[in-house]
């Protein structure tokens, strides 16, 4: 420890014993532990601004009351056991100070209790594999990043994002996903996105149009700018446009959320023609559509088809897209594309929370997507996906073969399974967590738990290798074959 913030009071007592009631009322306010070390007599000296004589008599005075300790060579610290140690005890628990109580404003939604990658194993639907990710290749690029950093880009400045980073974006996104004539901003991650656009596009009680089953925090960040959420029906296909053309008819609908390919949760990706009677009423009424692509590179039968932002003449598309599926969720790294009228909106407005996302990082991915590490990346993880999603899928139908009652239809992409185990989804998911196997059931997705069919489950694949997929599901079985 080289510093100690102390409090030295201002009496007619020798310097050096001021300076040893300070440190004992540190050590007895908690403010140092028992057996940590503390600075040494020089730099509590040069901290102070006095003799270090004047504290080596402070701390030989607090040696001789039992306070601290010394042994050859290694300085000073707090002694193991401290005197009148009960009397301490008994007047804390003597004290009536009153605890303040919080007026909290608003909530969150609160943390699941115990985190998905705690369990042995995780079929969370939204996992990649972290393990795949070339860490020692991407240092080097970290390396280059600190070595030969952008100076003027490290100050307060342009919130938009890294230059060189929104460069190689903008290029992957125009040759990749059909994405052109879009603003690029860099985000911390898509909830920060959401939480952004819901700010600065709606006002309390506000209804916006979403998905009946859906991504939660999706909804609590439009929650939390007071709109009101109103559910579009489902089918097998993504969402019922007929239903969503009567919500607009019926409601003053300010925007509408979709998640198009690889529905979040059930898979499903939207058909062209879909899209494009959703997009004609959206320009019809007059309602901007945020579009969440989640996943966009984890498709394994053809070619995914483009995001409806990479067809948007009119501008009203919101394309949200991260970095957290392709390299860890821990990354925090997402791009808002947008029309240019809306982006400086969302810049400006993005400064009052948080003034840039880590040009550091942006500048190391920026250098690893032109290598083309990136790419390499994405072809490797994809494939191990698509034999990931093989295993789950052939045990799964082994299953069947056996006489499970379950099915499910095997997505062209994404990262998990949309499974109908009858009418026990809530027990099996809750009885697999006791059996250290994580899953989710549909209650968890419902906009309006009264939907509930309690049918379905969602077994996420790419998170884990197929060897820990195999197991997972042998202790699913059991589960899947009982009676409700």
């Amino acid at each position: 420890m080289k510093t100690l913030n102390l409090n030295i009071d201002n009496n007619q007592d020798k310097m050096y014993l001021r300076i040893a009631q300070a440190i004992g009322d540190a050590i007895k306010n908690g403010t140092v532990k028992t057996k940590e070390k503390l600075p040494s007599a020089r730099a509590l000296a040069e901290q102070l601004c006095v003799n270090r004589h004047t504290i080596m008599a402070a701390y030989h005075e607090l040696i001789a009351q039992g306070w601290v300790e010394t042994k050859q060579r290694q300085g000073y610290s707090v002694a193991a056991i401290l005197p009148v140690i009960s009397s301490l005890i008994e007047k804390k628990q003597n004290s009536q100070a009153k605890t303040y109580v919080w007026r909290i404003t608003k909530k969150g939604d609160g943390a699941i209790s115990r985190p998905a990658h705690d369990y042995l194993f995780n079929f969370a639907g939204g996992n990649p594999d972290i393990e795949l990710f070339p860490f020692k290749e991407f240092k080097g690029f970290m390396n280059d990043a600190l070595i030969r950093p952008p100076i003027n880009e490290l100050n307060y400045g342009d919130n938009s994002g890294f230059r060189p980073f929104i460069t190689e974006v903008s290029t992957y996104l125009r040759r990749v996903r059909s994405i052109t004539d879009k603003e690029i901003i860099v985000v911390n991650g898509t909830q920060e996105a959401l939480y952004i656009l819901s700010q600065i596009l709606l006002k309390a009680g506000d209804k916006v149009a979403v998905e009946n089953l859906g991504y939660r925090p999706a909804w609590n960040a439009l929650r939390n700018a007071g709109a009101e959420l109103i559910g579009i029906r489902q089918t097998e296909q993504g969402i019922d446009v007929d239903d969503l053309e009567r919500l607009i008819k019926a409601h003053k609908i300010r925007l509408l959320y979709l998640t198009p390919l690889h529905q979040y949760p059930t898979t499903a990706t939207l058909p062209q023609a879909k899209r494009v009677r959703i997009y004609q009423l959206a320009q019809h009424y007059n309602i901007p559509i945020i579009e969440d692509d989640y996943d966009h590179e984890f498709h394994y039968n053809s070619q995914p088809l483009s995001p409806m932002a990479a067809n948007d003449p009119a501008g009203l598309v919101i394309y949200l897209s991260s970095f957290s599926k392709i390299m860890f969720p821990g990354v925090r790294l997402g791009i808002i594309a947008v029309d240019k009228g809306l982006a400086h909106h969302i810049v400006d407005y993005r400064t009052l929370m948080n003034h840039k996302a880590s040009i550091l990082q942006q500048d190391a991915v920026a250098r690893w997507m032109r290598d083309g590490g990136f790419e390499r990346h994405l072809r490797k993880v994809t494939r191990c996906y698509q034999k990931r999603r093989k295993c789950m899928v052939d045990m799964l139908n082994v299953f069947i073969d056996e006489g499970l009652d379950i099915e499910f239809i095997v997505p062209k992409g994404g990262m998990a399974l949309w499974v109908d185990v009858g009418n026990k989804a809530r027990e099996i998911a809750e009885l697999a967590r006791e059996q250290g196997v994580f899953l989710l059931a549909e209650n968890s997705f419902h906009l309006h738990e009264e939907n509930d069919e309690n049918k379905y489950i969602r077994l996420g694949f790419a998170g884990q290798n197929e060897a820990k997929i195999k197991q997972g599901l042998l202790l699913l079985k059991p589960l899947l074959r009982m009676k409700t």
